[in-house]
Protein backbone atom coordinates (compact mmCIF):
# COMPACT_ATOMS: atom_id res chain seq x y z
CA UNK A 1 0.00 0.00 0.00
CA UNK A 2 1.23 3.19 -1.31
CA UNK A 3 1.26 6.03 1.82
CA UNK A 4 -0.64 9.41 1.00
CA UNK A 5 1.37 12.14 1.87
CA UNK A 6 -0.15 14.54 4.27
CA UNK A 7 -1.40 18.03 3.45
CA UNK A 8 0.79 20.61 3.33
CA UNK A 9 0.74 24.21 2.61
CA UNK A 10 3.56 26.51 0.15
CA UNK A 11 3.86 29.90 1.38
CA UNK A 12 5.52 31.69 -1.01
CA UNK A 13 6.67 35.38 -1.35
CA UNK A 14 3.22 36.82 -3.71
CA UNK A 15 1.00 33.73 -3.08
CA UNK A 16 0.58 33.52 0.42
CA UNK A 17 -2.65 34.31 -0.08
CA UNK A 18 -3.85 32.72 -3.25
CA UNK A 19 -1.99 28.87 -3.38
CA UNK A 20 -2.27 26.04 -0.97
CA UNK A 21 -0.91 22.81 -2.07
CA UNK A 22 -2.81 19.42 -1.49
CA UNK A 23 -0.54 16.70 -3.16
CA UNK A 24 -1.07 13.15 -2.08
CA UNK A 25 1.87 11.10 -3.35
CA UNK A 26 4.23 8.59 -2.21
CA UNK A 27 7.08 10.70 -1.78
CA UNK A 28 6.18 12.50 2.08
CA UNK A 29 6.15 16.04 2.56
CA UNK A 30 8.87 17.44 0.01
CA UNK A 31 9.78 21.06 1.93
CA UNK A 32 12.32 22.42 -0.87
CA UNK A 33 13.05 22.29 -4.57
CA UNK A 34 15.87 20.04 -5.70
CA UNK A 35 16.92 19.94 -9.36
CA UNK A 36 18.16 16.62 -9.07
CA UNK A 37 20.47 15.65 -11.82
CA UNK A 38 19.72 12.00 -13.69
CA UNK A 39 22.94 10.25 -14.33
CA UNK A 40 21.94 7.63 -17.19
CA UNK A 41 24.24 4.42 -18.83
CA UNK A 42 26.80 6.43 -16.70
CA UNK A 43 26.28 10.01 -18.84
CA UNK A 44 26.90 13.00 -16.54
CA UNK A 45 26.01 16.66 -17.12
CA UNK A 46 29.38 18.68 -18.04
CA UNK A 47 30.21 21.72 -17.57
CA UNK A 48 29.46 24.74 -17.81
CA UNK A 49 25.43 23.22 -17.57
CA UNK A 50 26.33 21.49 -14.61
CA UNK A 51 26.15 24.16 -12.71
CA UNK A 52 22.90 25.23 -13.66
CA UNK A 53 20.95 23.40 -10.82
CA UNK A 54 22.01 25.09 -7.82
CA UNK A 55 22.09 28.12 -10.14
CA UNK A 56 18.32 27.66 -11.04
CA UNK A 57 17.80 27.01 -7.00
CA UNK A 58 19.04 29.97 -6.25
CA UNK A 59 16.97 32.21 -8.30
CA UNK A 60 14.00 30.26 -7.27
CA UNK A 61 15.21 31.47 -3.23
CA UNK A 62 16.43 35.19 -4.46
CA UNK A 63 13.04 35.79 -6.56
CA UNK A 64 10.07 33.91 -3.99
CA UNK A 65 11.61 33.51 -0.75
CA UNK A 66 11.03 29.38 -1.28
CA UNK A 67 13.16 26.67 0.21
CA UNK A 68 15.73 25.33 -2.39
CA UNK A 69 18.44 22.86 -2.29
CA UNK A 70 21.92 24.73 -3.44
CA UNK A 71 23.72 21.58 -4.33
CA UNK A 72 21.29 19.33 -6.28
CA UNK A 73 23.05 15.77 -6.17
CA UNK A 74 23.08 13.46 -8.87
CA UNK A 75 20.84 10.27 -8.55
CA UNK A 76 20.69 7.05 -11.24
CA UNK A 77 17.22 5.58 -12.72
CA UNK A 78 18.29 2.79 -11.26
CA UNK A 79 18.62 3.55 -7.50
CA UNK A 80 16.20 3.77 -4.90
CA UNK A 81 17.10 7.58 -4.09
CA UNK A 82 14.91 8.40 -7.25
CA UNK A 83 12.08 8.19 -5.57
CA UNK A 84 13.03 9.85 -2.41
CA UNK A 85 11.71 13.38 -3.89
CA UNK A 86 9.42 14.19 -6.82
CA UNK A 87 11.30 15.90 -9.04
CA UNK A 88 14.25 15.21 -11.29
CA UNK A 89 16.03 16.56 -14.46
CA UNK A 90 17.47 14.88 -17.03
CA UNK A 91 20.11 16.83 -19.54
CA UNK A 92 22.60 16.02 -22.09
CA UNK A 93 23.29 16.41 -25.61
CA UNK A 94 23.56 12.98 -27.11
CA UNK A 95 21.52 9.86 -27.41
CA UNK A 96 21.84 8.51 -24.05
CA UNK A 97 21.30 4.93 -25.73
CA UNK A 98 19.05 1.93 -24.30
CA UNK A 99 18.80 2.07 -20.58
CA UNK A 100 18.85 -1.27 -18.90
CA UNK A 101 15.74 -3.23 -17.69
CA UNK A 102 16.72 -1.47 -14.00
CA UNK A 103 16.86 1.57 -15.10
CA UNK A 104 13.47 1.63 -16.97
CA UNK A 105 11.94 -0.39 -13.75
CA UNK A 106 13.59 3.03 -11.48
CA UNK A 107 11.83 5.71 -13.80
CA UNK A 108 8.54 3.87 -14.18
CA UNK A 109 8.35 3.53 -10.58
CA UNK A 110 9.54 7.20 -10.09
CA UNK A 111 6.59 8.54 -12.49
CA UNK A 112 3.85 5.78 -11.22
CA UNK A 113 4.30 7.51 -7.93
CA UNK A 114 3.57 11.05 -9.01
CA UNK A 115 7.10 12.48 -10.29
CA UNK A 116 7.82 15.42 -11.97
CA UNK A 117 10.75 14.75 -14.52
CA UNK A 118 11.80 17.49 -16.90
CA UNK A 119 14.31 16.68 -20.24
CA UNK A 120 16.03 19.61 -21.06
CA UNK A 121 18.11 19.01 -24.41
CA UNK A 122 21.73 20.53 -24.56
CA UNK A 123 21.86 20.94 -28.15
CA UNK A 124 18.10 21.42 -29.37
CA UNK A 125 18.88 22.04 -32.62
CA UNK A 126 20.13 18.73 -33.49
CA UNK A 127 18.00 17.43 -31.05
CA UNK A 128 19.52 13.89 -30.07
CA UNK A 129 19.47 14.00 -27.06
CA UNK A 130 15.45 15.01 -26.65
CA UNK A 131 14.77 12.07 -29.44
CA UNK A 132 16.27 9.16 -27.69
CA UNK A 133 14.73 10.30 -24.01
CA UNK A 134 11.36 10.36 -25.65
CA UNK A 135 12.26 6.60 -27.34
CA UNK A 136 13.35 5.49 -24.06
CA UNK A 137 10.12 6.95 -22.44
CA UNK A 138 7.89 5.45 -24.90
CA UNK A 139 9.10 2.14 -23.94
CA UNK A 140 8.82 2.83 -20.20
CA UNK A 141 5.52 4.58 -20.78
CA UNK A 142 3.85 3.41 -23.92
CA UNK A 143 0.21 4.16 -23.05
CA UNK A 144 1.36 8.12 -22.40
CA UNK A 145 2.38 9.29 -25.37
CA UNK A 146 4.00 13.24 -25.00
CA UNK A 147 1.19 15.92 -25.71
CA UNK A 148 0.96 19.22 -26.41
CA UNK A 149 0.57 22.00 -23.13
CA UNK A 150 -1.72 24.67 -24.36
CA UNK A 151 -0.77 28.18 -23.84
CA UNK A 152 -3.33 28.47 -21.24
CA UNK A 153 -1.33 25.51 -18.95
CA UNK A 154 -1.16 26.61 -15.91
CA UNK A 155 2.62 26.20 -15.94
CA UNK A 156 2.98 29.65 -17.89
CA UNK A 157 0.94 31.24 -14.50
CA UNK A 158 2.35 29.49 -11.35
CA UNK A 159 4.57 32.74 -10.43
CA UNK A 160 5.28 35.15 -13.43
CA UNK A 161 3.17 35.19 -16.19
CA UNK A 162 5.00 34.21 -19.38
CA UNK A 163 3.08 33.45 -23.21
CA UNK A 164 6.29 30.79 -24.07
CA UNK A 165 9.03 28.57 -23.16
CA UNK A 166 12.37 29.72 -23.38
CA UNK A 167 15.82 29.31 -22.66
CA UNK A 168 19.59 29.57 -23.80
CA UNK A 169 18.18 29.65 -27.38
CA UNK A 170 14.57 30.94 -28.55
CA UNK A 171 13.19 27.07 -29.46
CA UNK A 172 9.68 26.44 -30.23
CA UNK A 173 6.69 28.08 -28.83
CA UNK A 174 5.87 25.35 -27.18
CA UNK A 175 6.46 22.47 -25.35
CA UNK A 176 5.16 18.54 -24.95
CA UNK A 177 4.77 16.51 -21.79
CA UNK A 178 3.72 13.38 -20.96
CA UNK A 179 0.26 13.92 -18.87
CA UNK A 180 -1.09 11.68 -16.23
CA UNK A 181 -4.32 12.46 -14.88
CA UNK A 182 -4.63 15.87 -14.16
CA UNK A 183 -0.89 16.62 -13.70
CA UNK A 184 1.86 17.22 -16.51
CA UNK A 185 4.63 14.64 -15.21
CA UNK A 186 7.32 14.93 -18.20
CA UNK A 187 8.34 18.17 -19.63
CA UNK A 188 9.97 17.70 -22.69
CA UNK A 189 12.15 21.26 -23.24
CA UNK A 190 13.95 21.82 -26.68
CA UNK A 191 15.04 25.29 -25.45
CA UNK A 192 18.73 24.87 -23.47
CA UNK A 193 16.99 25.73 -20.09
CA UNK A 194 20.35 24.97 -18.36
CA UNK A 195 22.35 26.84 -20.80
CA UNK A 196 20.61 30.04 -19.59
CA UNK A 197 20.87 29.42 -15.86
CA UNK A 198 24.84 27.98 -16.08
CA UNK A 199 27.08 30.62 -14.42
CA UNK A 200 30.83 30.67 -13.97
CA UNK A 201 32.21 30.04 -10.55
CA UNK A 202 32.52 34.16 -10.53
CA UNK A 203 28.84 34.56 -10.95
CA UNK A 204 28.65 35.59 -14.45
CA UNK A 205 26.44 34.00 -16.53
CA UNK A 206 28.61 30.86 -18.92
CA UNK A 207 26.34 30.86 -22.39
CA UNK A 208 25.66 33.56 -24.05
CA UNK A 209 21.64 33.46 -25.13
CA UNK A 210 20.40 33.61 -28.73
CA UNK A 211 19.13 35.75 -29.57
CA UNK A 212 21.77 37.47 -27.28
CA UNK A 213 19.53 39.84 -24.60
CA UNK A 214 18.40 41.10 -20.96
CA UNK A 215 15.03 40.78 -21.60
CA UNK A 216 15.90 37.15 -23.24
CA UNK A 217 18.16 35.73 -20.35
CA UNK A 218 15.34 37.16 -17.71
CA UNK A 219 12.41 35.27 -19.65
CA UNK A 220 14.21 31.65 -19.52
CA UNK A 221 14.79 32.58 -16.28
CA UNK A 222 11.34 33.17 -15.05
CA UNK A 223 10.17 29.95 -16.78
CA UNK A 224 12.47 28.01 -14.53
CA UNK A 225 10.90 29.81 -11.84
CA UNK A 226 7.52 28.77 -12.79
CA UNK A 227 8.50 25.04 -13.62
CA UNK A 228 10.24 24.74 -10.24
CA UNK A 229 6.92 26.73 -8.82
CA UNK A 230 4.71 23.83 -10.66
CA UNK A 231 6.90 21.62 -8.80
CA UNK A 232 5.82 22.65 -5.18
CA UNK A 233 2.63 24.12 -5.96
CA UNK A 234 1.55 21.02 -8.50
CA UNK A 235 -2.73 21.48 -7.37
CA UNK A 236 -2.33 25.29 -7.87
CA UNK A 237 -5.91 26.61 -8.70
CA UNK A 238 -6.48 27.91 -11.79
CA UNK A 239 -10.03 29.48 -11.20
CA UNK A 240 -11.26 33.38 -11.51
CA UNK A 241 -10.39 33.97 -7.77
CA UNK A 242 -6.68 34.36 -8.82
CA UNK A 243 -7.49 36.94 -11.48
CA UNK A 244 -6.90 40.16 -9.75
CA UNK A 245 -3.26 38.82 -7.97
CA UNK A 246 -2.31 37.45 -11.98
CA UNK A 247 -3.33 40.67 -13.70
CA UNK A 248 -0.92 42.44 -11.04
CA UNK A 249 1.65 40.25 -11.93
CA UNK A 250 1.07 40.23 -15.70
CA UNK A 251 1.37 44.17 -15.19
CA UNK A 252 4.93 44.02 -13.22
CA UNK A 253 6.22 41.71 -15.60
CA UNK A 254 5.53 43.83 -18.80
Amino acid sequence: MIPKASRRSVVLSGLAALVTSERAHAFGDVGAFNPRVIVAGGKRLSSPRSSGPSAWSMELINRTSAPARLVPREVSLDRPELCNEPFALWAGDSDVGSLSSAERRGLAKFLRLGGVLVVDDSAPQQGVFGRSVRRELLRVLPESPPVRLNASHVLYKTFYIVDRPLGRVLGPPTIDAIVRGKNAQVLFLAHDLLGALARSEEGSYSLETEPSSYEHRQHAIRFAVNIAMYVLCSDYKDDQVHAPFLMRRRAQSR
